[in-house]
């Protein structure tokens, strides 16, 4: 079974994004953190809409070698890539289904509107979380409700000069 993997970036205070929607508070691209190694090891991504716009206005579509799904009520205003795959039907019906086909890891992208669900299903398999050292006060949450706590099982963590941590747990399976 293909395994689910959320890897993101949040400030200290748990944000993916400042209340506009914007990621300018990243670290720029001088830092790898990680990144190259885990893309390599993903063949698919699972996008909500927001995250799927958010991408889209920041260039070029960066996942191409991909496939993508992207979850959306609507229907699309343009597709950047043939490797993009709108996907209107109900998140965890067809992630149960994907996780059974054959593949190497999916990479739940995000947002978290999309993320939670997935993580209260136990359909997410490990979390990888970039920690980047700031504070941002308020904006768009990683976490939005859960149904139950959940105690995660660290697997590694990797620091970087600039502050930046990466925390890299499993999540328990559920039946």
């Amino acid at each position: 079974m293909r395994k689910v993997v959320l890897y993101i970036a949040i400030s200290l205070d748990g944000y993916i994004a400042s209340p506009d929607g914007s990621v300018e508070w990243l670290p720029t691209a001088d830092q790898d953190y990680g990144y190259a190694e885990f893309l390599a090891s993903a063949d698919a991504t699972l996008l909500g809409r927001g995250t799927y716009e958010q991408i889209l206005d920041s260039g070029s579509w960066p996942y191409a070698g991909l496939t993508n799904y992207v979850f959306s009520r609507q229907s699309p205003t343009q597709t950047p890539d043939a490797s993009v795959q709108f996907v209107s039907g109900e998140a965890l019906a067809f992630v149960r289904e994907l996780r059974q086909q054959p593949g190497r890891t999916i990479w739940l992208i995000g947002g978290s509107t999309l993320a939670s669900p997935l993580l209260t299903a136990g359909l997410v398999d490990e979390l990888m979380l970039l920690v980047v050292p700031r504070v941002l006060g308020s904006g768009i949450p990683l976490w939005r409700h859960q149904a139950q706590p959940q105690t995660l099982q660290m697997l590694r963590t990797q620091t970087w000069p600039d502050g930046t941590v990466l925390l890299h747990y499993q999540l328990p399976k559920k039946g």
